[in-house]
């Protein structure tokens, strides 16, 4: 907390800051920042968008993958599965074929090896992509479509699939097994199910 020698008094951090939960991409959206990556040729950033989107992996799961994760001999899994440095769970996710296609396309223009990290540093190819440096390119990803970078970032990449999932079948119970998550309360704030439900219960009414 800095401290405002003018006023003598300690300034809080999110003072003038929206903060709270990362509002979830709508498919429109997705489909918006996934043709201008294919249209700049940006394959690194069309598969990383991409599994973000289906993998549902925070951060620091998602940068840590190797190739050997998602490759099976010459092809690319379609179900895929790791365990969480958060939790130490296992989570299990889908590989769709517009994802499986976006990560060979990377793979054969870097080149990456089975045991290579799948999203290397460019700096450093012994380390991955750093978590900041995610950060930075979701931010570029949410603003070359004019959305506010207030309201997104890279946790808006893992509640994208899980939430429409939620909104189209009320499954609970499938989403926390997405997320990983030990306990479905956990889910429910995570998605902020009640607001979600309570608002539009509320927009339904006409008075």
């Amino acid at each position: 907390m800095p401290f405002d020698k003018s006023s003598e008094q300690w300034i809080p951090w999110n003072k003038g800051k929206l903060v709270g939960q990362k509002a979830p991409l709508k498919p429109q959206q997705v489909w918006a920042i996934r043709i201008r990556l294919q249209l700049a040729d940006k394959k690194r950033d069309l598969a990383l968008f991409n599994l973000a989107i289906d993998s549902k992996l925070r951060g620091c799961d998602l940068l840590s993958l190797r190739v050997s994760d998602l490759r099976m001999g010459a092809e690319i899994r379609s179900r895929a599965k790791i365990i969480q440095s958060k939790t130490g769970n296992a989570v299990q996710f889908e590989v769709t074929k517009q994802t499986r296609d976006a990560i060979e396309d990377w793979c054969a223009e870097k080149p990456l090896n089975h045991h290579d990290w799948l999203f290397p540093s460019r700096k450093d190819l012994a380390r991955h992509l750093s978590t900041r440096q995610y950060g930075r390119l979701v931010e570029g990803w949410i603003r070359s479509i004019g959305l506010p970078r207030s309201s997104y970032a890279t946790h808006s990449m893992r509640r994208t699939k899980a939430t429409l999932i939620y909104r189209k079948t009320g499954n609970l119970r499938a989403v926390q097994l997405l997320l990983g998550h030990t306990k479905i309360d956990s889910t429910v704030r995570y998605l902020g199910v009640e607001v979600e439900d309570a608002l539009a219960l509320a927009e339904s009414i006409e008075l």
